[in-house]
């Protein structure tokens, strides 16, 4: 179960790579979480994660999860949660694709779309029902400030986004009351592999800033994290410009 701040004691990762998942999995193992399960792709990288996890003290299981294989979701996930109560899930798998490429390759695109949306909703649902029957617990959807608004540089990657957002904040809705919190976190440029050689972004964090604000998220139960805060202000400001402004605007 949660602490009274709400810190959970079990946490699910989808995403079990993920560094700013592993940089969360950390704070909250240091602060009250003892068990984890990582769910992903099997790999060395994921064993690796478990392992460094168990290193600060944490009783951690892997989980072969693939989000482009929704029909094993429900059977996947709900071996997870046969094992106990679970009182976090943080959705934190995505593909960034290469926006170029992807604008040539449609199938590339598809992906893209598959893995950040219809696998996030599968899963999502997945879950949600899992912790609603459960009574509580919380979901919290790493979205990104790239769904505010289509951008040239990424408009594939941001879409998917954009609709990653709204499905959680929809979901989020048709969960109040029921005990269990929807939390969608929306990070901007984030120092990761992931971004490794992109040019950096203004406003520019580190998985463990991502980390803090999701922990501050918990202990006030929020609905939406903004990291930094200060992208929530300039993002209802590019959100607004007309769109002959944004075009000529180097973003």
């Amino acid at each position: 179960m949660k602490d009274a701040f709400g810190l959970p004691q079990s946490l699910l990762v989808l995403g079990g790579t993920s560094e700013i998942a592993l940089a969360t999995a950390r704070r909250l193992i240091a602060r009250r979480t003892r068990t984890v399960w990582l769910a992903g792709r099997p790999s060395p990288a994921l064993e690796e994660a478990a392992g460094q996890l168990r290193g600060l003290g944490a009783d951690v299981h892997t989980v072969a999860f693939d989000a482009l294989d929704p029909a094993s979701h429900e059977a996947v996930l709900g071996k997870v949660f046969a094992e106990g109560d679970v009182d976090m899930v943080l959705l934190a798998f995505g593909l960034l694709g290469d926006q170029a490429r992807d604008e040539r390759e449609p199938e590339a695109a598809v992906r893209v779309a598959q893995t950040n949306y219809t696998g996030a909703v599968s899963a999502g649902l997945v879950c949600a029902r899992a912790l609603q029957s459960q009574g509580h617990g919380s979901l919290v959807v790493m979205s990104s400030v790239a769904g505010e608004r289509a951008r040239r540089a990424n408009f594939i990657y941001g879409s998917s986004k954009a609709g990653l957002d709204a499905f959680a904040q929809g979901l989020g809705d048709a969960l109040h009351g029921t005990g269990v919190h929807v939390m969608v976190v929306r990070p901007g440029f984030v120092r990761t592999r992931m971004t490794a050689g992109l040019p950096e972004a203004p406003l520019a964090t580190t998985p463990e800033a991502v980390a803090t604000a999701v922990e501050l998220g918990l202990r006030r139960r929020s609905e939406t994290v903004w990291v930094p805060g200060a992208l929530r202000v300039v993002m209802a400001a590019l959100r607004h410009l007309p769109r002959s402004v944004c075009r000529r605007l180097p973003v």
